[in-house]
């Protein structure tokens, strides 16, 4: 079986400019370009490591990563990088498939139940464990915004949000949902900035507990509030809708509902900023992301989001595809994480643990190579909309969306 494995390598080995070692337990080794030193090195410590990635593919190496059946030397970037230019993940064998489907049987978020459950998973570990590695004091935990001149998380961040604000055109007084709101940082921005109300929709009971104790701490609890509800409990019409990374953890049979959710809430001519991870053509997602980060996640094409928008009399305004801006944002979340593991650990040394910390490491590490990788199909979309067809007083031009208010 390993001599299957090294022809196996030798397919990927040839396919990419890094240059990567696999070193078996026995002390033989695989290397893919003899004239170099290599960049990253792969150290199977476990020989059912070999069967794992001959039967699981890109799935079994990483599961054997996590477990510590193999090592990984030198820089992770670039491990992932090399799996990119060869798709080596874009099909999955018949055993991951499989798998993947069982994942949606069992994970699914039919119920409003088990998408509490789901989310909880991965949103409830802590609001300190985020704190380490997401911008202060907002905590947005979505694809921020690098226009030029950016230097920091913060202020890509807050680009991004500014970035929303101007293309639902938010007044002074207006109302606004945001659907999905994590800690509620974009709706303390929108008040701070454009003194607009808004209402927080958002399933996780924790970031719901401590966004409203941050808007207390405010002095905002009369102008901002966050309710613990799943989009499908979402009541009330508003000026503006907002979410910012939503569609994507809503399921795969439940993309209109969380659409339709959308335009319900908003009122006749009113306008909508949805944010959200698509593809570009239709493609399973990733089973490791679904297993181990996010259950019950899926990934909508853009045609199926913008087939689900049509059908709910939202008219499509604008789509601005922020692609390479995820990159950069995994990128800073990676190096924060990494730097601050040691405190990480301390919040809960049972929970933080290595094959944790493994995992976590793979998520950033392989997210920020797959939305920089030029043979991806995995891209970030915002799609401006409006309930029924904009009137002309909205701009005829995006001008407004790039003016300087400095000069």
């Amino acid at each position: 079986m390993k001599e299957a494995l090294k022809r196996k390598l030798d397919d990927i080995g040839q396919a990419t400019s890094v240059c990567f070692r696999v070193v078996f337990k026995d002390g033989s080794h695989y290397q893919n370009h003899s004239d170099g030193q290599p960049d990253i090195i792969i150290h199977i410590n476990d020989n059912r490591a070999i069967a794992r990635i001959m039967i699981y593919g890109h799935i079994g190496l990483l599961e054997s990563y996590f477990d510590n059946s193999l090592d990984v030397e030198g820089d992770l970037n670039l491990a992932f990088r090399a799996g990119m230019e060869t798709d080596f993940s874009s099909h999955p064998p018949l055993p991951v498939r499989l798998r993947n489907r069982w994942h949606e049987f069992r994970h699914n978020n039919g119920t409003i139940e088990r998408a509490r459950e789901n989310a909880d998973f991965h949103y409830a570990l802590g609001t300190e464990f985020y704190r380490y590695w997401l911008d202060d004091p907002y905590m947005m935990y979505t694809c921020a915004y690098w226009k030029e001149g950016t230097q920091t998380l913060e202020q890509a961040q807050q680009n991004k949000m500014e970035h929303v604000c101007r293309k639902v055109r938010l007044q002074p007084g207006e109302t606004f949902v945001d659907i999905g709101c994590g800690w509620g940082g974009f709706m303390r921005y929108a008040w701070e900035h454009y003194g607009t109300v808004g209402t927080g929709i958002n399933i996780t009971g924790e970031q719901v507990r401590n966004g409203n104790a941050m808007f207390e701490q405010l002095g905002l609890a009369d102008k901002l509030q966050i309710h613990d509800a799943d989009f499908r409990e979402v009541h009330g019409e508003y000026d503006k809708s907002i979410s910012i990374g939503v569609l994507e953890h809503a399921g795969r049979d439940q993309l209109e509902n969380v659409v339709r959710a959308h335009a319900r809430t908003m009122k006749p001519g009113g306008l909508g900023m949805i944010h959200f991870i698509g593809h570009v053509g239709h493609y399973e997602t990733e089973f490791f992301i679904r297993d181990h980060i996010f259950p019950g996640g899926w990934i909508p094409s853009l045609s199926q989001a913008i087939d689900a928008m049509e059908r709910c009399g939202l008219e499509v305004l604008d789509i601005e595809n922020l692609r390479r801006h995820y990159a950069l944002t995994l990128d800073a979340w990676a190096e924060r994480f990494d730097r601050h593991w040691d405190e990480i650990v301390a919040l809960d040394p049972q929970r933080f643990d290595e094959t944790f910390r493994r995992k976590w490491r793979t998520y950033l590490y392989s997210c920020a190579e797959m939305f920089r990788s030029r043979n991806g199909y995995t891209h970030l979309f915002q799609v401006l909309v409006s309930k029924g067809n904009v009137d002309y007083d909205y701009p005829m031009s995006r001008a407004h969306i790039y003016r300087d208010d400095s000069a």
